[in-house]
């Protein structure tokens, strides 16, 4: 798998709805990542061609809870370390290759065997370090629903990103504001 070192919002959002599709985050629904199967659509719905086997399965849910603390880092320090660890597991080093329109980026390559948790590691890595550079430290949140313990990294232009999920955690949040305003109304 190569990388573009530029595109760091990809990774640091398979970061996000990796940690994002555990069941204590998911109460409701529950476990995202029931099967090998389940795991090949969430890959496959952010655009990551796999099929996985159950092996996958178990490294990608211990990935999951490793992205979860590097997401819940208290300090940027932290997140430096923890992610760079991440990119070390598979990455071969950086490239510069062509993107889809033929220009030159640099890219960092993984191992030619490497897992497929340890590519989405040096993905997730690679997203988490591009953030925290460019965007800081304060961009790596909480949900601010009071019924979700989901985190995510805002990549927004303007970094008022309050949910993990907008149209899940939001949504809930302004149908219920919306229903104690008529409530109050009478």
């Amino acid at each position: 798998m190569k990388i573009d070192l530029s595109d760091y919002a990809r990774g640091a959002a398979l970061a996000a709805d990796l940690v994002n599709s555990a069941p204590e985050v998911r109460r409701i629904s529950g476990e995202v990542l029931v099967d090998p199967a389940a795991l090949g659509r969430f890959l496959a719905e952010r655009g990551l061609d796999h099929e996985p086997v159950a092996e996958d399965l178990v490294q990608v849910l211990e990935l999951r809870r490793e992205l979860r603390a590097v997401l819940e880092a208290r300090d940027e320090d932290g997140v430096a370390e923890a992610a760079g660890e991440l990119v070390r597991r598979a990455s071969a080093g950086p490239v510069l290759g062509r993107d889809a329109d033929g220009r030159w980026q640099w890219q960092v390559e993984t191992a030619p065997r490497a897992s497929l948790a340890d590519e989405l590691a040096v993905l997730a890595g690679l997203g988490l370090l591009g953030a925290l550079r460019a965007l800081g430290h304060e961009r790596f949140r909480p949900c601010a629903s009071p019924v979700c313990d989901g985190v995510f990294v805002d990549t927004s232009k303007a970094g008022r990103r309050r949910y993990c999920t907008p149209g899940l955690c939001g949504n809930r949040i302004n149908v219920a504001n919306h229903r104690a305003r008529r409530r109050e109304r009478g």
